[in-house]
């Protein structure tokens, strides 16, 4: 295993993992630009909303693919996906056909993300772990949050299209690295695949992820639908718990989480992922709406974050091994905290140097514990284990910052109509003459709008938002805090005391990890 092996299978899955992460949110500047010249408004939503079912829903699956049947096929495998999903979405002719190839791309990166970990996992010690770790927790925050950005230069410059064909050269990089470089050796046996938790499982997300991406928008809250949709998740669920129970290879093994350090680990996953989602969504629409910044602007205010995240991360890889998992994660969620009660402070008179400590205080705080989560549940599974460990954590911070934005948007809605109603009717001469069209919120976030405005009404609307933004922050600051409760559950020493230790049964039965997983 030479240093230079690793190098190259390294880059390769950092490659494969910044093109999943950057698809999630580089639409978002391209989407008006796609409207514009597709049409089919009415389906604006809906090329978010797919890719994130699809991408969400399939991430325990893969997991469990990838420990029966080997890391690289089913990396290799998603990696197809995701290239044709790119193509087709960038010759797309109407919004119904994106919204298509958009659901084939997130197929795609439901494989790809978790394994890319999980090989990490496999072809390196703690120790090393403990750094690369880091680095690929860095990448995934980077290009995640860098996504609206990225898409805006594209957009810019060159076609929408070139948003969805970037992906493809680096893509094919990413898989022929791969190909010619990762050696496995997986043993051969008949597995019983768990058909039926597969679909009570998938069914279960669709329905919840559903009722919470159309309630409120497509349909109210109470309605019929949303609440067959909540019923049917549930039920499911139900079922899917029974399932699991019984199955003989389970796609999530319940068993997982009677071990102390996963499911703390699927909980901070769950937190991170809404604080993440959360101040990406929402700080950016604080910087435009109420500070009156561009969207370039807005960008540059994450920017600290995106700096902090992967320098902490990396950092924290030390730590972990010198005074363990729970020092780290809790100096992490104390950090996002510290980082969330400042953005909560946040007002229209808030100046620049205030909002970048925020920013750079919350991305130390989430480098420092993404890193933990990862480390901990690897370190204690076995190797047939460990892919659906990975992409169990990979899958609560997913759903985790799904729900939560979700949940954040109709509280804004909610507070936004009870805000905005008044001022409309206070200043009723100036809002008539604005298009019927546009949402009070919009008209802070359109500029020639926003400069016609008289002072009074614009700085009412302006406080309007900042007020409303702040219960969405207040929400964020809870759940920091209860991740941070949580961390002081984890155990306390040193990380080389929770590996995992084979029975003398398992290591006759079973290869070892430089067996499983070589490089050559």
């Amino acid at each position: 295993m030479t240093k230079q092996a690793k190098f190259i299978v390294t880059a390769a899955l950092m490659l494969g993992m910044a093109l999943a992460a950057l698809d999630t949110t580089i639409v978002g500047t391209a989407l008006p630009s796609i409207v514009g010249k597709l049409g089919g408004i009415t389906l604006y939503s809906w090329v978010f909303s797919i890719y994130l079912l699809t991408s969400t829903t399939t991430v325990p699956i893969y997991g469990k693919l990838a420990d029966l049947y080997g890391r690289k096929p089913l990396f290799l495998f998603g990696a197809t996906l995701f290239l044709i999903g790119s193509a087709a979405s960038g010759a797309a002719q109407s919004m119904e056909q994106l919204i298509i190839f958009r659901a084939i791309q997130g197929l795609g990166a439901g494989a790809v993300l978790p394994i890319v970990l999980t090989i990490i996992g496999d072809i390196f010690t703690l120790e090393e772990r403990a750094r690369v770790q880091g680095l690929f927790s860095g990448v995934w925050g980077l290009s995640s949050v860098v996504g609206p950005f990225v898409g805006g230069l594209i957009v810019d410059n060159f076609s929408w299209r070139w948003v969805f064909f970037i992906n493809i050269p680096f893509g094919l990089l990413s898989m022929l690295l791969l190909i010619f470089t990762l050696k496995e050796t997986v043993e051969r046996k008949k597995h019983h695949l768990d058909y039926l938790g597969t679909i009570t499982l998938t069914g279960s997300i669709v329905s919840l992820l559903f009722a919470l991406l159309q309630g409120g928008t497509s349909w109210a809250w109470v309605s019929f639908q949303s609440i067959g949709l909540f019923v049917a998740a549930l039920i499911l669920f139900v079922f899917f718990i029974a399932t699991e129970q019984r199955a003989a290879e389970p796609i999530l093994p319940l068993e997982l989480f009677k071990n102390r350090l996963i499911t703390i680990s699927s909980i901070g996953g769950v937190v991170l992922g809404v604080l993440m989602f959360g101040v990406t969504s929402y700080v950016p629409l604080f910087v435009q709406g109420v500070k009156g910044g561009s969207a370039t602007s807005a960008g540059i205010t994450l920017g600290p974050l995106l700096l902090a995240w992967p320098i902490a991360a990396t950092i924290s890889g030390k730590i972990v091994i010198r005074y363990g998992y729970r020092i780290t994660a809790v100096l992490g969620m104390l950090a996002a905290a510290v980082g969330i009660v400042m953005t909560a402070l946040f007002t229209p008179q808030t100046g620049l140097p205030f909002i970048i400590a925020a920013m750079a205080c919350i991305g130390a705080g989430l480098g420092f514990a993404s890193s933990v989560f990862i480390l901990s549940v690897q370190n204690a599974v076995p190797w047939n284990l460990r892919g659906v460990a990975t992409a169990t954590t990979q899958f609560f911070r997913t759903m985790g910052g799904t729900i939560g934005v979700a949940v954040m948007g109709t509280i804004l809605n909610a507070q936004m109509a009870q805000r905005f109603a008044p001022i409309y009717a206070q200043f009723s001469d100036a809002a008539s003459r604005l298009p019927k069209n546009i949402a009070p919120a919009n008209v802070l976030l359109t500029p020639n709008l926003r400069t016609s405005l008289a002072l009074p009404f614009l700085t009412q609307l302006q406080n309007a938002l900042s007020q409303s933004l702040f219960w969405v922050y207040g929400l964020m600051l809870i759940l920091a805090l209860f991740g941070l409760a949580a961390m002081f559950l984890l155990p306390g020493g040193r990380a080389d005391q929770y590996a995992y230790k084979p029975t003398e049964e398992e290591l006759t039965a079973t290869p070892s990890t430089d067996a499983m997983a070589h490089i050559g």
